[in-house]
């Protein structure tokens, strides 16, 4: 009788380990929800290819918001982020700098930030067109320092001011062609103190977005150079309010989406950042700011990662902004909002530099982000949840008295059109 009992006790173990087996391997089922895509990506040399695994989840359908931390500097980061992991959540800090250009007395105690925040290891965003000066100094620092800083270079057609186009490609050519002919142009004028490994570069800026679908082509031959030659390049520089969603999904602009998303460290989507209303940041959201969530919302529609992102230009308009308070209400808001998102590397105010009125009152700003950046942090939860503006709305907002939210995608373009002219002042391009 024991023998038998023994018998069916091994007998009941087997059948019902089989019956684990069975259920683990339900679960694991790309049935459930869990696929395997495998996908070939081209490099750079013809012929060569490199496997790509990715498995795709469903994404979470709420957001847990980041949560804004307030505490007395210098900021105990390995502190914190022990701290945090045991909650489950990370850390991030201040992503709004500064876009500067030639020099002027605007970009006193520029020098300033970028020192303070290297020493307390915060990363910085900065922007820099046609002067590698202040750029230098920081690469330097970050060589030293290993802080993760982004550094963004451009030149400009008018800086330069020899005859030769560097804002926007050659439209009448052939998108690979234009590419190479464009690409060269600027290699031909990337400071030699620059080293390519810390610096990000731009080469065009507030394209024509009706050719969007050349655009995805330039941009997928540009990023092939940008690899083959190790430099770090950033698309675009789409103006504020654009492109249209639909625009993100021609077959070569999706190409490059998916190539971007390949190389987060060396390829970038750049785009501008207006509320285009100096009383109001909140003005047209997410139309206008907070816009790059539609470019994220559309490359989870077609599974692939999102990119980095650089927001090179941001603010209120061209050529005004709030007094001091109110505007750091306003960096704070988006400030918050950016932290929920690792793909966003930074936003850059606009501008200090010289020729134009807005430099004096952005230099005032300098001090009080140093200080913030300094003093404020974020609890985020590190998962991609689904695209939902709603969550990051601002409060305190509709000063222009427009429901954007009642608008039909011709009124709201002709709405941000009429914005923008409204706000475009002589600039460097």
């Amino acid at each position: 009788m024991l023998h038998w009992f023994r018998s069916f006790r091994s007998i009941s173990l087997v059948f019902t380990l089989l019956i684990l087996v069975v259920i683990v391997s339900i679960l694991h089922s790309p049935a459930i929800g869990e696929s395997l895509v495998e996908k070939k990506v081209s490099t750079i040399q013809p012929g060569i290819y490199l496997p790509l695994i990715q498995t795709a989840y469903p994404r979470p359908t709420e957001w847990s918001p980041p949560i804004a931390h307030e505490g007395i500097p210098p900021l105990d980061l390995d502190s914190i982020r022990h701290d945090l992991k045991l909650s489950a959540q990370e850390l991030a800090l201040n992503k709004i700098g500064f876009h500067v250009g030639p020099g002027g007395p605007s970009m006193n105690g520029i020098g300033d930030w970028v020192r303070a925040l290297d020493q307390a290891r915060i990363p910085i965003f900065y922007k820099s067109v046609d002067n590698a000066g202040p750029l230098f100094e920081a690469q330097e620092l970050m060589k030293v320092s290993a802080v993760p800083h982004t550094l963004v270079y451009r030149v400009t057609t008018h800086g330069q001011d020899n005859g030769i186009e560097y804002d926007v490609p050659n439209y009448a050519l052939e998108p690979a062609v234009a590419a190479a002919e464009h690409w060269q142009k600027h290699l031909e004028k990337f400071p030699p103190e620059l080293d390519p490994e810390y610096i990000w570069l731009e080469t065009i800026n507030e394209v024509d977005r009706n050719r969007s679908a050349w655009l995805g082509e330039f941009a997928l031959e540009t990023a092939k150079l940008a690899l083959r030659d190790g430099y770090r390049w950033a698309a675009f520089g789409w103006s504020s309010g654009e492109p249209e969603p639909a625009d993100w999904e021609s077959p070569a602009m999706l190409d490059f989406l998916e190539l971007a998303g390949q190389y987060p460290d060396q390829l970038a989507v750049a785009l501008h950042e207006y509320s285009y209303l100096e009383s109001d940041i909140g003005n047209g959201y997410p139309y206008l700011i907070g816009r790059f969530q539609e470019l994220f919302r559309i490359c989870d529609k077609h599974g692939i990662p999102r990119p980095t992102v650089l927001i090179t230009e941001w603010g209120w308009t061209y050529n005004d902004l709030p007094d001091v308070d109110p505007a750091m209400e306003d960096i704070s808001w988006a400030a918050w909002m950016y932290s929920a998102f690792p793909q966003i590397r930074g936003a850059a105010i606009w501008y200090l530099g010289p020729g134009f009125d807005i430099a004096d009152e952005a230099q005032k700003l300098i001090s009080p982000v140093t200080d913030y950046s300094l003093s404020n942090y974020f609890a985020t939860t590190p998962i991609d949840g689904e695209i939902n503006p709603d969550v990051f709305a601002p409060m305190n907002t509709s000063t222009s008295g427009t429901d954007w939210s009642e608008l039909g995608p011709q009124e709201i373009r002709s709405l941000i059109e009429q914005y923008r002219q409204d706000s475009i002042n002589k600039r460097p391009r």
